[in-house]
C-alpha cells in the first residue's frame, strides 16, 4: 500500500463480534441455529416497539431530529437529570468514541481492564491517545491496579459494572473508595450495559443518584435488557460540561428515526422490561444447575451472561459446538482459553445448549 496509515490505526486489533446466526447456518448447511454469543435479549422487544416502528415508517424521507428530544425527554424524566445532561449515540460505542476523542490528545493515557470491552481501546487509538491496560484480579476489576497507574497524563478511566466478560460487580463501597483516589481532572465513565440484570443490591449503580459527582459519565444502552441490539441506540448521562463538548463534535443524525421511536416505545413498557428481567434469571439459574451436575466450574455473575471453565481447549469445544448449530463465545481472545461464554436465551435455546454440550465432551472424552 503505498498510502500512509496511522501509527495508531496500525495497532488495532480489529473488533471480533459474536459470529451470526446467519453466517453458521450457510456455513454449516443447518436450519434454526442457536446463538448464545453476544449477550443479546432472546425474548425479543416489546409489541409496542413493533407498533411504533411501523407508524413511522412513512416519515423516514426525512432527517430524524438531530437532539432526539422525545427520547432525551424520556430518559432525564426516568433518571432525574436535565435533558442537556444526555448525550445519545448510535450504540453507547459511538458515546465511547466520542468521550475520546473529545478528552484525549495525542499521547494522553486512557485506563481500562485487561481484558475489557475492545471498543475502549480502539476508540483510544484513534483518538491518538495511549490505552494503559490494568490486570483483572480473581476475575474482576483490579480498582487498586488502576489507581496505581494514574500518572499526570492520565485523562479517562473505563469501568464496567457489571464487567464483561466474566459477570463480576464494583460494589457501592469499593467505588466510592476507588473514586475518593482519582484526581479530580480524570473522568471515570462508568460503563452500566448490563446494569438492569443485576440482583446484588450491594452494586454501584452510578444512576441512583446521578450527577453527584461531575467526573462520572454513565453509560447505559438498549441493546441487551430492552432487545434492541439491531436498532443500534445507547445514551451517556454526564455533566453539563462534558455533555456540551460531545454535542460540539458527535455526527448531526447520528441515532436514526426508527431507533428514536423504539428507544422511546421500549421506555413505556416497563413491564416487558421486567419479565425480560425475570426470564434472564430462570435461565442463568437452570444454566448454572445443569452446568454444576456435569461438574463444570462457573465464575459468578451478576449479568444475562456466565463464564464456564471447561478444563481442556475451549476453542475447540467452540468449533464443534458450531457443528450442531449452538453459537457460544469462545474467550480465547480475552486471554481464557479454557472458557466460554454463554448468554442465557428462551428455555428451549438453554436445554439445547446443555444437551449439545454434553454430546461434544462426550464425544471429546473430557
Amino acid at each position: 500500500m503505498i498510502f500512509k496509515v496511522s501509527e495508531q490505526v496500525k495497532a488495532i486489533k480489529a473488533y471480533e463480534p459474536g459470529k451470526p446466526l446467519k453466517e453458521v447456518e450457510r456455513e454449516y448447511g443447518i436450519t434454526h441455529a442457536v446463538k448464545l454469543a453476544s449477550n443479546e435479549n432472546p425474548f425479543g422487544f416489546s409489541s409496542r416497539i413493533h407498533n411504533a416502528v411501523l407508524d413511522h415508517l412513512n416519515q423516514m424521507n426525512r432527517y430524524p431530529e438531530s437532539t432526539a428530544f422525545e427520547l432525551t425527554q424520556k430518559l432525564a424524566r426516568k433518571f432525574h437529570v436535565e435533558n442537556n445532561n444526555i448525550v445519545v449515540g448510535n450504540g453507547s460505542d459511538d458515546v465511547i468514541a466520542l468521550l475520546a476523542h473529545a478528552f484525549l490528545n495525542p499521547g494522553d493515557e486512557a485506563l481500562m481492564p485487561l481484558p475489557s470491552f475492545l471498543m475502549y481501546e480502539i476508540s483510544v487509538l484513534t483518538a491518538k491517545g495511549k490505552p494503559v491496560m490494568v490486570p483483572l484480579t480473581d476475575y474482576s476489576t483490579s480498582l487498586d491496579g488502576i489507581l496505581e497507574q494514574i500518572s499526570p497524563k492520565t485523562r479517562l478511566v473505563f469501568i464496567t459494572n457489571p464487567f464483561n466478560p466474566t459477570g463480576s460487580i464494583i460494589t457501592q463501597d469499593q467505588f466510592e473508595r476507588f473514586a475518593n483516589k482519582v484526581p479530580g481532572d480524570v473522568l471515570i465513565i462508568v460503563d452500566e450495559a448490563y446494569i438492569e440484570f443485576v440482583r446484588d443490591r450491594t452494586v454501584f449503580n452510578s444512576l441512583d443518584k446521578p450527577l453527584a459527582d461531575p467526573r462520572i459519565v454513565t453509560l447505559r444502552t438498549f441493546s441487551k435488557a430492552y432487545g434492541l441490539a439491531g436498532f443500534r441506540v445507547g445514551y451517556g448521562i454526564m455533566d453539563i460540561e462534558v455533555a456540551a463538548v460531545l454535542h460540539r463534535i458527535r455526527q448531526p443524525f447520528n441515532v436514526n428515526s426508527l431507533a428514536q421511536v423504539a428507544a422511546v416505545a421500549a421506555l413505556e413498557d416497563e413491564l416487558f422490561l421486567q419479565q425480560t428481567i425475570k426470564a434472564t434469571h430462570v435461565g442463568l439459574d437452570y444454566l448454572i444447575s445443569q452446568l454444576t451436575k456435569m461438574g463444570i466450574d462457573c465464575l459468578p455473575t451478576q449479568s444475562n451472561f456466565l463464564m464456564v471453565d471447561l478444563k481442556t481447549d475451549a476453542t475447540q469445544v467452540f468449533e464443534e459446538m458450531l457443528s450442531f448449530g449452538v453459537v457460544v463465545r469462545s474467550m480465547k481472545s480475552y486471554g481464557f482459553d479454557t472458557f466460554l461464554r454463554i448468554n442465557t436465551g428462551t428455555p428451549k435455546e438453554n436445554t439445547t445448549f446443555i444437551k449439545v454440550l454434553k454430546e461434544v465432551l462426550k464425544n471429546r472424552g473430557d
